[in-house]
């Protein structure tokens, strides 16, 4: 078999990363394989057997490496993180570009600070079924190209069965990624790193401020667009943040049921930096992490460089509010500009929180031209409505047809999710791949998934995520 893989990133050098296999598991079992994926790869979904998807065989080619990285957690620094329980098998190109494909959960590696590698079956679920359904979305993301049982158990708060996620990527490279050789003092690695970058990901970049340009301008968008979803990620630190654009990293994410700009999943997330509403400026505070990891790249006068970059991370609502106000507008029907569009959609959003309406139901049921029966504080409503009415009078073409293709009927709701990981606790993965197949059509499902839609009773909602690692 010929080799499948072109490995870029392993020819940086070793300091980059540390070159290893994954960890052999005991008994590797198939748990789903993405065969369209596959094959948009130009892989054989048959070669994606147990034994590869877990690393106990390696495909031709493969030249596995675990990346360092360093990152701000919180808000707190720590100097060296890298790949704990991922391995980076190699490359694959084609007419789609330059892809990574991963293995998360393949045992420990230099990076993995005293954890034990490996991941059970419940985060390894979760990151299947939130990736590929953020792609179904046309969101930017990270994929999943497959998943294995390991037939070993992982030891956390109890024990659960082990998997292993294959995970595909246009790269693993990270704000984190920059911030290590920055910290570290490694002018020429760091050069050796935007280089990279720049080729796989911005090739019209000329240096490390019209780079610093296209990762800001990526990253706006990306989050207008978890914003339209009412998607919380739930752990933007800077190793969790691509620098080519996509989500990554799914642990305590969640998509809001009852909506409230305030809202918070992650356990571990005490105060609230990284709730709903503070998606937009935490990423303009991980992306001045970047800038000032590429300061010692800039050339001319220090002060005057941080200037510019600060213009550049100043540029985020350029790209941001235009995009917001994009999908916002199509959300309620719209795709003409009018001066009260803005004030028009912050209304629909303050009654919908102060009636604590369900995000995605609320959304769907406007676009049967009703959501009263969400909107539920007296008169509000009403209040709203007639404006509303009176503005989709004055739109060329069919509002219904513009809200149809914004508003999702499916999302991977969180007590679904979470029935499914309990279901596949007890072996049983019905539920899992039901999801999965639901999910891959948010915008027209079908009628025997409808009841996918509904929003949790109260004795279902899930409150709190965690990241399960």
């Amino acid at each position: 078999m010929r080799d499948i893989f072109d490995n870029s990133y392993a020819r940086l050098p070793d300091r980059f990363y540390t070159k290893l296999p994954p960890v052999p598991v005991a008994d590797p079992q198939v748990l789903r394989v993405n065969d369209a994926l596959a094959l948009e790869l130009g892989l054989d979904p048959a070669t994606l057997t147990a034994e590869v998807l877990t690393g106990n065989t390696l495909l031709p080619g493969s030249d596995p490496l675990a990346q360092v990285y360093a990152g701000h957690q919180f808000g707190g620094w720590v100097p060296r993180l890298g790949d704990g329980r991922a391995i980076l098998l190699g490359e694959v190109t084609g007419d789609f570009g330059r892809r990574d494909i991963q293995l998360k959960g393949s045992g420990i590696t230099p990076y993995s600070r005293n954890g034990d590698g490996r991941a059970w079956v419940g985060p390894v679920m979760r990151e299947y079924i939130v990736s590929e359904a953020m792609h179904a979305l046309g969101i930017p993301t990270t994929r999943a190209l497959g998943a294995a049982l390991t037939g070993e158990g992982v030891q956390r708060e109890r024990r659960y069965p082990g998997a292993v996620l294959m995970r595909v990527a246009s790269s693993h490279i990270r704000v984190g990624t920059f911030q290590y050789f920055a910290a570290r003092g490694d002018t020429a690695g760091l050069r050796l790193l935007l280089d990279h970058a720049i080729t796989r990901h911005y090739p019209d970049a000329d240096g490390p401020m019209t780079f610093l340009a296209g990762v800001v301008a990526a990253q706006a968008r990306l989050v207008a667009q978890w914003m339209s979803i009412g998607f919380i990620h739930g752990v933007m630190n800077t190793d969790n943040m691509a620098v080519s654009g996509e989500t990554i990293d799914y642990g305590p994410c969640a998509f809001m049921d009852a909506y409230h700009p305030g809202t918070v999943f992650s356990s571990i997330d005490q105060q609230g930096r990284y709730a709903f509403q503070a998606q937009p400026n935490m990423a303009v505070w991980n992306l001045a992490q970047l800038a000032t990891a590429l300061l010692p790249l800039m050339d001319g006068d220090p002060n005057h460089a941080a200037e510019k970059a600060t213009q550049v991370l100043e540029g985020f609502a350029d790209h941001f509010s235009p995009e917001w106000m994009r999908l916002f507008r199509a959300k309620i029907g719209l795709i003409t500009q009018e001066d009260g569009d803005e004030a028009l959609i912050t209304g629909l959003l303050a009654r919908m929180a102060s009636s604590q309406a369900d995000f995605t139901a609320t959304f769907t049921a406007l676009t049967a031209g009703d959501a009263s029966g969400h909107i539920t504080d007296e008169g509000a409503w009403d209040s709203w409505a007639p404006d509303w009415t009176a503005r989709l009078e004055r739109e060329p073409g069919d509002p219904r047809a513009v809200m149809r293709a914004a508003n999702p009927v499916l999302i991977p709701r969180n007590h679904r999710i979470e029935q499914a990981i309990q279901a596949g606790i007890g072996g049983d993965y019905a539920p899992f791949h039901r999801l999965v197949d639901a999910l891959a059509r948010p915008f027209d499902p079908r009628a025997e998934d409808l009841d996918l839609a509904t929003p949790p009773k109260p004795e279902e909602r899930v409150s709190r995520t965690f990241c399960g690692t």
